[in-house]
């Protein structure tokens, strides 16, 4: 049995599917006991194992007021030093230089101690120390969630013939916006902050930027993040904060967050993977997150991720191969999954779970849009088009540097 859960696209021609396995576990009958007791004996140890690897050692643990726990983890014994190719990595805590033109409110405050934009609700019951950085902690119902504890945090793909693509597209359902060219060497986005409505527990809705090169099924690489709603990877319906990245078409490589080694984490007060609020409010006041990813080319090579103003952390560019010089496609915009429960369209909302077309404080949004192209000038989107695959169900209205995007899912005209 698979199940969705994950952040699935298509670009060009390509389309990407994301399951999540579950293991069927027999019930227990006279002949499987013995069979069910070894099995369950396994799990439960691969379980354990996962765990101990996951949640690295806490010099102080926040219980957070949603159910999380954030533990403080010193900053040198993350999860990104576990892979092979960082065993050795200096930590850079702050970017060698800042792109030209990018504009940071925190220029003439970058202490640890400022405040960020936005508010996470752990951090009303504490923070994280000088020297380390806050992780969601992993608890066994995520690992039982997930069904397999090696494939947790991760997404699952398979390649699809194109006599499938169709079944494909219609469970992946996309308004985003792509700009496309040689190179690119960063990106700006303003992402609007709501907490859509999800129907089923293997469904998600999120809104997010991917930065892309390769190819799809053979060496696609990707620098993903954003917010999203998936109750089967957190457990529950709140919008939470997430990256993404790949080096191989989400086969072997990347994961979730910090649920793996590669990103390295330097921000000690947002925690990937945690709740993000507040939200906005319909026809009220609306709240967003601001997103910065640029290649530091000036230093490594690196490429630096800005959240709410705060130099959060980066991808080292030695764990990718294309991405190592440049991305090709830059993308932004919603994604939901629809599984069609009893053969209707699924009511998952995307942004705000209203359209386009309604407009200022009712409609989610992206602003700010802006690209560092090939000749590493920043500027806003050119010649790009969107990808829309149900415009009755959801749609994308662009202007320049700025679009609207969202809908309802099922309605008279989405059945």
């Amino acid at each position: 049995m698979a199940l969705p859960c994950g952040s699935g696209r298509r670009w060009k021609r390509a389309v990407k599917m994301t399951f999540c396995l579950f293991f069927l576990i027999p019930m227990s009958s006279v002949g499987n006991r013995n069979t069910n007791t070894i099995f369950d004996k396994k799990q439960k140890l691969e379980v354990q194992q996962q765990l101990k690897r996951l949640n690295k050692p806490a010099l102080k643990s926040i219980e957070s007021p949603d159910g999380d726990i954030i533990d403080c983890v010193d900053i040198n014994k993350q999860p990104a030093f576990d892979h092979p190719l960082l065993k050795n990595h200096t930590i850079q805590m702050r970017p060698s230089s800042y792109p030209e033109g990018f504009s940071f409110d925190e220029r003439n405050d970058v202490s640890s101690n400022s405040k960020p934009k936005f508010t996470q609700p752990w951090h009303l019951n504490g923070r994280c120390p000088e020297g380390t950085i806050p992780i969601r902690r992993t608890k066994e119902e995520d690992l039982l969630r997930a069904g397999s504890a090696t494939n947790y945090g991760r997404k699952k793909h398979h390649n699809i013939s194109n006599a499938q693509s169709k079944i494909d597209l219609s469970t992946h359902e996309h308004a985003v916006l792509i700009e496309q060219g040689d190179k690119y060497y960063g990106m700006m986005a303003e992402m609007n902050v709501w907490n859509p409505h999800t129907q089923e527990t293997n469904e998600f809705s999120l809104s997010q930027f991917w930065m892309i090169a390769g190819k799809y099924g053979q060496d696609l690489n990707t620098i993903e993040a954003g917010m999203m709603v998936c109750e089967h990877l957190y457990g529950d319906s709140n919008t939470r904060l997430f990256t993404y990245w790949t080096d191989d078409s989400y086969q072997n490589t990347g994961c979730y967050n910090l649920m793996c080694s590669g990103f390295v984490q330097v921000d000690n007060q947002i925690a990937m993977g945690a709740t993000v609020t507040p939200y906005s409010i319909y026809g009220g006041t609306q709240h967003s997150v601001k997103f910065y990813v640029w290649k530091d080319i000036n230093g490594k090579g690196d490429w630096w991720m800005k959240i709410a103003d705060r130099d959060f952390g980066y991808w080292p560019s030695s764990i990718f191969s294309i991405l190592s010089d440049s991305a090709s496609v830059v993308e932004w915009g919603g994604e939901v999954i629809n599984s069609k429960h009893d053969g209707q369209h699924t009511t998952t909302q995307m942004g705000s779970g209203h359209f386009p077309e309604e407009g200022p404080g009712k409609a989610s949004f992206f602003n700010k849009l802006k690209v560092i192209d090939g000749l590493t000038v920043l500027r806003g989107p050119r010649n790009s088009h969107t990808i829309i695959t149900k415009p009755n169900c959801y749609n994308l209205i662009s202007s320049g540097d700025f679009f609207y995007f969202g809908g309802p899912g099922r309605n008279p005209s989405c059945p």
